[in-house]
């Protein structure tokens, strides 16, 4: 695993930054994070957003393997950081209550809240990687400035 990953992620937020002034829709934004980002660290294995739509969690622009469509409502991880409002780092995957195994490839995972122009919680970006312990507080540092990026004025 890369140290010292902020820099890494404060160089992809400067390249989306002009990018996102073009174009305002979170949609668009939220398909290039995605690819810049899944393309730009070696240990992520899938990495997409699921959003919130009529109470439901559904898989939103995503790059990796065939992802669930719709996550079981307040189970695993995506959930979980949805409803704390909180970045969630999960270690091993395994061993958190009520996991979703959408890929049985995945070991580690980050779920970041992404929150509106109103400040409500709308989405998460869940990020999984085949490596146990793949994520830190670098990982949710920089993962949480670029997702403030699709709603946010620039």
């Amino acid at each position: 695993m890369p140290q010292k990953k902020l820099p890494r992620y404060e160089r992809i937020y400067d390249q989306l930054v002009p990018l996102f002034i073009k174009v305002s829709d979170p949609i668009s934004r939220m398909a290039s994070i995605v690819a810049v980002l899944h393309n730009k660290f070696s240990y992520y294995f899938w990495t997409g957003f699921y959003r919130r739509i009529n109470g439901k969690l559904l898989v939103g622009p995503y790059q990796g393997s065939l992802a669930c469509m719709d996550l079981e409502k307040d189970t695993g991880v995506c959930w979980h950081g949805f409803n704390s409002g909180k970045t969630v780092i999960v270690p091993d995957v395994h061993a958190f209550p009520g996991h979703i195994a959408c890929d049985s490839r995945s070991n580690s995972e980050i779920v970041v809240p992404v929150c509106d122009a109103n400040s409500a919680i709308v989405a998460v970006l869940d990020v999984d990687s085949t490596e146990f312990d793949s994520f830190d507080k670098e990982d949710q540092a920089g993962l949480e400035k670029i997702v403030s990026l699709i709603f946010g004025k620039l």
